[in-house]
């Protein structure tokens, strides 16, 4: 019985999800059309429709988040630790920001689709030559008033630690003098709920269709997003990697 209570909750959360995605998608789709006349209300408009779904993603699969500190002004770099593609969601629910990806991301269904509508600027970790491409795209989401995240940890963790920065993606906020925010990130299930460091977090080589259905199924997840008060700013890019990442591994909750 358990087992097909399981199936069934599932069940009704991809429809749930799919649903929202549908109408929210539909309703970018005829505002991206209608206000090209308005460019800054058509921006407005996608990074409200982008909210708006990653709550509807969260209220889906039943995460509830929790934000301690106050968020980020609006258009500014914010760095995290990364724990799981649901980092996204939570964060997307809180800010109006867009992400850097992996590239691989762009190709998966839906989810790729998704990103590329929204703003996702998207990157090939493995050619460094892509680099000042990639940071050119950040430097002008952020003169725009886009804010951008970024974990720059570049995989995800089970949440015991915070590995080291890379500071490759922290240039743009380097060279231009400019305020990097950051938050800590950290994920727990239920009682009767497998743990999170295995069935939210998404580490290591961890299949994601099976992993997704798993979390799927997980009777509610608990995430806390805490804003750090002051943010950071440091001329050189290694040295602004190291202070961020010693203030969010100092906040870290560790994933049980």
């Amino acid at each position: 019985m358990p087992r097909v209570k399981k199936r069934l909750r599932v069940g009704w959360r991809l429809v749930r999800a799919g649903a929202a995605t549908a109408v929210l998608f539909g309703s970018w789709a005829v505002g991206h059309v209608v206000l090209v006349p308005a460019p800054r209300l058509r921006l407005r408009w996608r990074r409200g429709i982008m909210r708006r779904w990653c709550a509807a993603m969260c209220a889906a699969f039943a995460v509830r988040v929790e934000l301690v500190g106050a968020p980020p002004p609006t258009g500014v770099l914010l760095v995290a630790n990364h724990l799981s593609y649901l980092d996204v969601v939570v964060l997307g629910s809180a800010l109006d920001t867009s992400f850097v990806s992996k590239a691989e991301v762009a190709g998966w269904p839906v989810i790729g689709l998704l990103a590329r509508c929204f703003d996702t600027v998207f990157l090939v970790r493995e050619r460094k030559r892509d680099l000042p491409a990639t940071n050119a795209q950040i430097a002008r989401a952020l003169s725009s008033g886009v804010g951008v995240v970024v974990f720059p940890e570049g995989t995800s963790t089970k949440g015991e630690s915070v590995l080291p920065f890379r500071p490759s993606l922290l240039a743009p906020a380097a060279e231009g003098g400019l305020d990097v925010w950051a938050a800590t990130l950290s994920y727990r299930t239920a009682p009767q709920d497998p743990p999170a460091s295995t069935h939210v977090c998404w580490w290591g080589d961890m299949p994601f269709g099976p992993h997704a259905l798993e979390m799927a199924a997980l009777e509610r997840i608990e995430a806390r997003v805490e804003f750090l008060r002051e943010p950071v700013r440091d001329g050189d890019r290694k040295r602004l990697a190291e202070k961020l990442q010693q203030a969010i591994a100092a906040r870290l909750v560790p994933v049980p």
